[in-house]
């Protein structure tokens, strides 16, 4: 982008300059913003957003609106439960439908629904892709995946995450589940259903949701109302048209699980770019 925000379109492949922890490397894959890309919409219905779920539905339908014709998207929702409304389609009758029939429940399997978006869809699919996930960032009820393992995930996906932050808590502060009353003691501090303190729970959740979005080049948007939701999915329908993907063959062939530091530099003056910053390797990347 130049410095007012604006995308700068039609760049080549030899103005980029990509590094490998500080090593040069050869581009090996390019393409320009205008190829279509595939998207999980990942929306949280769990009864902290059953009140505004309509809200949800009407921005969600709004943003699949903002997409171009050939690009891609399922539907994912998730409370308790992890349901996929929709396969990867571009019909757009057939996502608008399935965003219609999404239904709000109890719990939130945030970190369940990563994983299985990542393992059992995205990661099959070649070509650009995305997620953009809409949630308070709490995870109440998954059982296996966990904080760390999504993370680790998002570091072997080729994906970008954007990841918008809806804030329950005061929603969640007053609700009958809130309370933990010990027998002796009395009333103790608000908490959530698995008795962990609300303000240590919303504090992992806002370094959750930024942590997906900043690893892999995303953004995290605060929708500090829904009123602002549409405006927020259009923002990223439009960041998400305005991208370039570079490829390469890493020169360090070492298996580690740490990550591995990337830097791109564009020649071209007076311009900002954001781009991933590292990547940890996968069995599946060697």
């Amino acid at each position: 982008m130049d410095h007012n925000g604006r995308f700068i379109a039609d760049l080549k492949q030899d103005q980029f300059h990509l590094f490998e922890d500080g090593v040069p490397q050869q581009i090996a894959f390019f393409e320009n913003a205008e190829q279509p890309f595939t998207l999980a919409l990942m929306l949280d219905v769990s009864d902290s957003t059953m009140a505004q779920l309509a809200q949800i539905k009407s921005a969600a339908k709004a943003f699949i609106g903002e997409l171009r014709a050939d690009d891609r998207v399922m539907v994912v929702t998730f409370d308790k439960r992890i349901t996929v409304l929709c396969e990867p389609t571009s019909d757009r009758q057939l996502l608008e439908k399935a965003i219609s029939v999404a239904q709000s429940g109890g719990g939130t399997s945030l970190y369940g629904a990563i994983d299985l978006v990542i393992r059992e869809h995205l990661k099959r699919i070649r070509g650009r892709k995305a997620i953009v996930l809409f949630a308070d960032g709490v995870d109440t009820t998954s059982k296996e995946a966990t904080y760390d393992s999504t993370l680790r995930m998002a570091g072997e996906l080729d994906a970008l995450i954007y990841t918008v932050r809806y804030n329950t808590y005061n929603y969640v502060a007053v609700a009958p589940t809130a309370s933990v009353v010990d027998p002796i003691q009395g009333p103790a501090q608000v908490a959530t259903s698995r008795g962990e303190p609300l303000d240590v729970a919303y504090k992992r959740a806002g370094n959750y949701l930024s942590l997906l979005s900043d690893s892999t080049a995303g953004r995290l948007y605060n929708a500090t109302s829904l009123d602002r939701l549409k405006e927020v999915f259009a923002k990223i329908a439009a960041e998400l048209r305005e991208q370039y993907s570079l490829g390469f063959y890493p020169s360090n062939k070492s298996s580690s699980k740490s990550a591995h530091r990337l830097n791109v530099n564009v020649s071209v003056p007076n311009i900002a770019v954001r781009y991933r910053r590292s990547f940890v390797y996968s069995t599946s990347n060697q």
